[in-house]
């Protein structure tokens, strides 16, 4: 085996990977360099849950879920990934929303006609907010989308805007520059509720907007509900077999293009001579090198252990260990279940299980779960999340079961009043739970087993500092530019060929792979060959 790479790729996670087949398909000796046992980061499916009644176990997703973003990005066609054995299925209706009290559902499809006619079932006018809204936010992701497929500039955010007038007709309708830079840098609750009166309309939105991280009245947050725009114009989907498909086809597209995967095998230190990155060291002491290294772990795991600050001058270490990683972001448990959920909203409908359930009855319920989040405790009624992918991939599970996903927030990774996650971990699962049988009270006895997955549970297992998965808040100051520090930004660091491609950088987390396409686009200029983008 070679010790001497044209790329290191530290870390196997999504973005790692991207980076690594796009110089692989590129026609570079790549070697991806794997902590864990198994590949994918936390993009990953693992069998779980064998039993003599259940012999062949039950398919769990142990990080990402749903695929959204990925699909408004060329990834996926650009490695072939179906050649290697990646088959999406469509959610639709991508998401859902039991209304509590009522015999009634909204339903939100790929088609915005139809998400329209269910949104009229609780509110005419709202149905008519709902098509205007769209076509606003429509025009502005456009432009905000080719800038996330690129490195970010100083005056990307402001010059993007401006280039938009000129170009797809115009970011904003003659006469709505104003009114549509108010809505950019409003909060994304505001946004909802200057669109929408219906309470559920309202509180399904602003629910699916709080994936992204930060509270509903953060300021400067109303493109995350805006994006809503962008669903109806990829759709949702899920891997066939499990999330984690979408890292064992890039896998199988690296090696078949070259490329090598060693599992098992933590960086301990990243070389550096004269300023300068040449290779990497284990865990085991081995030492390996290339010409140039790309760390697809944290932030701060890469800067200030990886590379230490010894090597970073004082101003970037300080930097980077100021980043806002924040307190936590959510919990989840991993269901293997009897049967699916009967909401008592919509026991028998045909549609519910297709996409993403959203369990959050009302806003003053997630504020107060917000509420308890500031507190340092975990919420007493979570918010959650519902994912039944056995309804559309029956390959899961086995033929007389069903697999439920329930991911909750807000969960605190420090907490006070002297609790410890270890000490809690069943008492808040069945809390989440709870709210499920609540929803369905047909659940209370049909749980088979489950896999908890605490945010201090998260960090150990996914090396997600603090729990957040999205690595770094999801706040203005932390994005584009500023995305995880401007020194930063550009995937670039003040060490020489070594580079970032991880959800720490621009723009962001989410089964995206933007940050890993990025990244390869800058490593493979700097390589000064031809790339094939």
């Amino acid at each position: 085996m070679s010790n001497k790479y044209d790329v290191i790729v530290i870390g196997s996670g999504h973005n790692g990977l991207t980076s690594a087949c796009y110089l692989a398909k590129a026609g570079y000796r790549v070697l991806v360099l794997e902590r864990r046992d198994t590949i994918g980061g936390a993009v990953c499916t693992e069998t779980m849950f064998k039993s003599s009644e259940y012999p062949e176990g039950f398919r769990m997703d142990v990080g990402s879920s749903a695929h959204f973003m990925i699909h408004q990005t060329p990834v996926v066609r650009d490695l072939e990934l179906e050649k290697y054995g990646l088959e999406y299925i469509e959610m639709d209706p991508f998401m859902s929303f039991p209304v509590p009290g009522e015999k009634k559902v909204i339903h939100f499809h790929r088609s915005v006609e139809k998400t329209c006619e269910s949104i009229a079932s609780v509110s005419e006018r709202d149905a008519r907010a709902y098509t205007k809204f769209i076509a606003f936010w429509k025009r502005i992701n456009k432009g905000v989308l080719k800038t996330f497929l690129v490195p970010p500039s100083t005056g990307s955010i402001v010059s993007e805007m401006a280039k938009g007038q000129f170009r797809d007709g115009g970011m904003f309708a003659k006469g709505d520059q104003i009114h549509g830079l108010q809505q950019i840098f409003s909060s994304y609750e505001q946004v909802v509720k200057k669109y929408f009166e219906n309470p559920h309309v309202r509180t399904a939105l602003i629910w699916m907007a709080a994936q992204s991280g930060p509270p509903p009245g953060q300021t400067a947050t109303g493109p995350f509900v805006g994006w809503q725009a962008m669903l109806h114009e990829s759709g949702g989907k899920r891997p066939k077999g499990g999330s984690g498909m979408l890292t064992q086809a890039m896998a199988a597209m690296l090696r078949d293009n070259g490329g090598e995967i060693r599992a098992e095998a933590p960086v301990d230190k990243i070389l550096i001579s004269g300023k300068r990155a040449y290779g990497v060291k284990l865990a085991s002491g081995e030492e390996i090198q290339a010409r140039k290294i790309i760390s697809n772990a944290h932030v701060q795991t890469t800067m200030l252990h990886m590379v230490g600050a010894d090597q970073l001058p004082a101003e970037t270490v300080q930097n980077v260990a100021d980043i806002n990683v924040g307190n936590g972001f959510g919990m989840v448990i991993r269901c293997a279940v009897k049967e699916l959920p009967r909401y008592e909203s919509a026991p028998d409908d045909p549609l519910i299980h297709n996409g993403l359930q959203l369990l959050c009855p009302s806003l003053q319920y997630m504020n107060s779960a917000i509420g308890d989040y500031y507190k340092g405790l975990p919420p007493e009624k979570p918010a959650v999340l519902a994912m039944t992918f056995s309804k559309i991939d029956p390959s899961l599970c086995p033929e007389n079961a069903h697999t439920l996903f329930l991911w909750a927030q807000w969960h605190p990774y420090e907490l006070q009043n002297g609790l410890k996650w270890d000490d809690i971990r069943e008492q808040e699962a069945q809390k989440i739970y709870d709210v499920l049988t609540e929803y369905a009270p047909n659940m209370k006895d049909k749980l088979i087993d489950w896999y908890i997955q605490t945010p201090l549970d998260i960090e150990r297992k996914h090396g997600l500092l603090r729990g957040n998965v999205m690595h770094v808040e999801m706040t203005l100051d932390q994005m584009f530019m500023f995305r995880p520090v401007p020194e930063l930004s550009r995937y670039e660091t003040p060490i020489e060929h070594l580079y970032l491609s991880s959800a720490s950088c621009h723009p962001g987390g989410g089964v995206f792979a933007a940050a890993g396409h990025n990244a390869a686009k800058v490593v493979l200029k700097s390589l000064k060959k031809k790339s094939w983008f």
